[in-house]
């Protein structure tokens, strides 16, 4: 079929089934000092003492969980990954190669942010299902209130065709809460303008786009960011002409969390899709989930229900990553 599909039965049609999900990688660096960037502690040296061993570790775990997020109906790794956290392209090509992630045919698109510890974002894409058109990085420009610069992550637009569908796919690292949520909020505000912005010049050349907008953005669903600057919208019928829907919004109000910290669980990590991909005779979403099986959950103690992560308080846990990733289905009939 050359989908990333499985096929399911509803009472009047048959469907692939394709996966697209977004995964936080918790600080997936190498073991080697980077002069230009702040990755001291993350070298065999440094705070965390990061060896080859421990990196192998982190490697096979993320595979561990990849080759699972949406498995269950589509029968393989999701056929686009964005993900966070990433020190280099060179780290995505040892993930791809562990052996849950192997047999599939992932390529990887990254480029260097000036994030001044040295941490980008970037897509996997399985080369069977998408085929690449065109990748941009977007600079988001900042400056603290001393008129310096902030380097933070810039945002990465991938288009390419899912099948014969194109898509557009902007994948965010937004600026972090770091001296609290109200002194930060105008960073996040200004990271949501530009995606604004990147979406709107997609729209004004392709009216139709089927855009995703992934990522870990630190602030959950019903903040400022969303709701006034992008607009988003849940998953409701009626669809509004250009407007853009967070799929994950019910999700968050019914208490759902991809992170938690001091007993309080955010939604940080979402996918957001353009009304195109909501009643469509191709691709169209069929529903979105927190990916948080049993093996990636704490099962007592003081963080029992939360993120299996690979430092606790500066101890070495040998876990997967503070986030557990998020992910959605796309169906399409099959003739």
């Amino acid at each position: 079929m050359g989908f990333n599909c499985h096929l399911i039965f509803g009472q009047k049609a048959l469907y692939s089934v394709t996966t697209i999900a977004f995964y936080n990688l918790e600080n997936l660096f190498d073991c080697i000092n980077d002069p230009l960037t702040f990755d001291e502690d993350y070298t065999p040296e440094g705070k965390h003492q990061w060896t080859e061993d421990k990196l192998q570790i982190k490697l096979d775990h993320l595979a561990e969980v990849i080759s699972a997020i949406g498995a269950k109906s589509s029968k393989k790794p999701p056929a686009l990954l964005g993900v966070a956290e990433v020190e280099n392209r060179e780290v995505l090509e040892k993930l791809i190669v562990q052996p849950p992630l192997k047999a599939y045919d992932y390529d990887i698109v990254h480029y260097q942010s000036p994030d001044r510890r040295g941490i980008d974002v970037g897509l996997l894409y399985d080369r069977s299902v998408f085929t690449l058109k065109n990748a941009q990085k977007h600079r988001l420009f900042l400056k603290d209130e001393f008129n310096n610069p902030i380097y933070s992550r810039d945002q990465l637009c991938v288009s390419g065709y899912l099948g014969n569908e194109l898509m557009y796919v902007i994948i965010n690292h937004w600026p972090s809460r770091r001296g609290g949520q109200k002194r930060s909020q105008p960073r996040r505000i200004e990271a949501a303008k530009l995606c604004s912005k990147i979406v709107d010049s997609i729209q004004t050349i392709t009216p139709k786009a089927n855009v995703i907008i992934m990522g870990d953005f630190n602030d959950d669903p019903a903040d400022k960011s969303f709701k006034k600057i992008l607009q988003t919208k849940a998953v409701t019928k009626p669809y509004a002409k250009y407007h853009l829907y967070n799929t994950m919004e019910i999700l968050h109000k019914k208490g759902l969390g991809s992170l938690a910290y001091r007993d309080k669980w955010n939604l940080f990590d979402q996918i957001i899709i353009s009304n195109t991909l909501l009643d469509s005779i191709g691709f169209r979403l069929y529903k979105s989930y927190v990916f948080n099986p049993k093996f990636l959950v704490h099962s007592k103690g003081n963080y029992k229900g939360y993120p299996k992560r690979t430092f606790s308080r500066g101890k070495y846990t040998a876990g997967y990553s503070d986030h557990f990733p998020v992910y959605m289905y796309l169906i399409r009939p099959q003739n």
